[in-house]
């Protein structure tokens, strides 16, 4: 982790214009770091929970919360040194337009720190939602997702069939008795609905998960196949199909903007128009070559 130069000096000249409080020497660098050293421990907090391949996206994010945040911080002190408080100078011949052109900047640094903030959201979501299949490790994402949604349903149908052997889950596997006896606790939603720890819709929902996951790798089979072929295009009287495996989109592009029948057809059919790729597209999928077929009458 990485910190970043706060200017103590403008720091200090932004308090001394709007506060009768003397300057602390080290405070606004030890504010910044301190709220650096927050987003890092949410960091190692994070890391344990998901898969070790995404610990280098981690490692950017806090990197770019650090610089981002120092850079807010030397802003804000430059702005706020720009133009004293009435309370410290007085009202006479007061910069009203240079405070009111201080005020809008203010404005614009907190929409910038909110930003910012929504980096630490960023670092909570990262590895617990949708794989992208562009991701070069998505191979190995999958896999690890899927070890893991299986460990759980094995872990539950052991405990199951512990139970119903013992008739509690004391001494099974790491479980401290205490956790063993809440799990079984006559009055716990499975036991008293399915008579077992784990119940059958626990159950279902690991092994869908694992069906979802494997949806995803077969999909990854799919894709990487098709950016294996050599011929990765279907012309058409009018345009051309472009199957971009590298963004994982199925793209159609016409020589000439289409009628607003066959855009109609298009967005009714889930393609959407790209104005950085010029060209109509939707996830490269088996459905999408079938859609691109049917509106372009193929």
């Amino acid at each position: 982790m990485q910190y970043y130069e706060i200017n103590e000096q403008t720091a200090r000249r932004a308090n001394d214009v709007n506060s009768m409080s003397d300057y602390r020497p080290g405070s606004a660098t030890e504010e910044y770091r301190a709220a650096v050293d927050k987003a890092a421990a949410l960091v190692q907090a994070q890391k344990p929970k998901i898969s070790p391949y995404y610990h280098d996206k981690l490692d950017a994010l806090l990197d770019r919360y650090a610089r981002r945040l120092a850079d807010y911080y030397n802003a804000y002190y430059r702005n706020e040194s720009a133009c004293p408080s009435i309370l410290v100078c007085g009202g006479g011949n007061f910069p009203v337009r240079k405070k009111q052109k201080q005020n809008a900047r203010r404005e614009s640094l907190w929409q910038e720190y909110k930003e910012i903030d929504a980096i630490l959201d960023k670092i909570r979501s990262v590895g617990t939602g949708a794989v992208d299949l562009t991701d070069p490790h998505a191979r190995e994402l999958l896999q690890d997702r899927l070890q893991q949604e299986q460990n759980a349903l094995d872990y539950c149908k052991a405990a199951n069939a512990y139970y119903r052997k013992h008739k509690t889950l004391r001494g099974y596997a790491s479980l401290t008795d205490e956790q063993a006896d809440a799990i079984t606790d006559p009055e716990a939603f499975s036991i008293k609905l399915y008579g077992k720890p784990y119940g059958d819709f626990e159950l279902s929902s690991l092994r869908g998960k694992i069906k979802r996951v494997q949806a995803r790798l077969a999909d990854l089979d799919k894709l990487q196949a098709a950016a294996q072929q050599p011929d990765n295009t279907t012309k058409f009287d009018g345009g051309e199909i472009v199957r971009n495996a590298e963004e994982n989109r199925l793209q159609i592009l016409f020589d000439e903007i289409p009628d607003a029948d066959t855009r109609d057809a298009l967005k009714s059919n889930g393609f959407r128009w790209s104005p950085r790729n010029k060209a109509w597209q939707r996830q490269l999928t088996q459905n999408a070559e079938y859609a691109a077929r049917r509106v372009l009458g193929l």
